[in-house]
């Protein structure tokens, strides 16, 4: 039972010989589709990398009420140095503040005759750094209703810039990216059926004679199967070398200031699942085209 299913493998590997030029042209098209779906894969890989190191850096702007006492802001100052995740609170007095403004302006801030009568509240701006375990939806807001519940603050502003744009990454990724994974899947598809359809046509006199002498079949059937699962595997390592190659030129592209960004390689297991899905898609479209 072994021996005649061996046969039947090597035979399916060798009839790749049968037809050189189509072979290789389908073999270069599934490593072309493999090639861009794991470009598209790379980019994806370090956007993602890059906004799990980003986007849970938030600032709060906070703005205590202008009749608040200084006992009380202090003590409002103390809670938010025990808050969680808390990685900087520059806080300013009213005076700090206006010093500040008048430096910030240069010459034309001099606010000397506002010192007896500062109009500036106190304030603060407390940075926050919420590591990717700890986020959920709504993380933001959550700090944001903490910040406004302390008892002497009037406002609180800031800009969920790095939210925002995880949860816009998201939504392109849904919308426009896993459809065009999908598209280069189809074309695999398509160009494997249509290679083994050739085949089994240049061949079919050889099939009507094995099935006229009885031959089963998945005797017929399991060496073009074969040929199928061939194809996916050369050319989605075909695919992936090539991916290494463009990685090797590319990954310090963007390693310079202000960027400093080193584009990672794909991890071992997206690679796995890339070369399963196209070696997976060739197999399924060789056995559409078999039966």
């Amino acid at each position: 039972m072994i021996g005649p299913f061996l046969r039947l493998t090597l035979r399916g590997v060798a009839d790749l010989r049968l037809h050189p030029f189509a072979q290789l042209l389908t073999l270069l098209a599934v490593a072309m589709v493999t090639l861009l779906t794991g470009l598209i894969l790379l980019g994806m890989h370090n956007v993602d990398r890059e906004l799990l190191r980003s986007r849970g850096k938030v600032e709060f702007q906070v703005y205590w009420k202008i009749n608040a006492l200084p006992a009380q802001v202090e003590k409002d100052w103390q809670a938010v140095r025990a808050m969680d995740h808390l990685t900087g609170f520059k806080t300013f007095t009213p005076r700090t503040a206006l010093s500040e403004l008048a430096g910030a302006l240069g010459e034309t801030g001099d606010f000397s005759w506002l010192t007896d009568n500062n109009p500036l509240p106190y304030s603060g701006l407390a940075a926050f750094a919420v590591p990717p375990e700890a986020q959920r939806a709504g993380w933001a807001a959550d700090l944001l209703t903490r910040l406004k519940s302390l008892p002497g603050v009037d406002k609180v502003n800031y800009t969920p810039f790095q939210a925002d744009l995880a949860q816009g990454w998201q939504t392109l990724t849904k919308l426009v990216v896993w459809p065009v994974l999908g598209f280069l899947g189809l074309i695999v598809s398509l160009v494997v059926h249509n290679t083994i359809k050739l085949s089994l046509l240049t061949r079919m006199d050889e099939v009507e004679i094995l099935s006229l002498v009885g031959a089963s079949p998945a005797y017929i059937r399991w060496p073009l199967l074969i040929g199928g699962l061939a194809q996916g595997i050369l050319g989605a390592g075909l695919g992936i070398g090539l991916l290494a190659a463009t990685h090797s030129a590319v990954a310090d592209a963007l390693n310079f200031p202000p960027f400093l960004i080193h584009l990672q390689f794909l991890p071992a297991t997206q690679l796995l699942i890339l070369a399963g899905a196209v070696t997976l898609v060739s197999t399924l479209s060789s056995w559409v085209a078999v039966k």
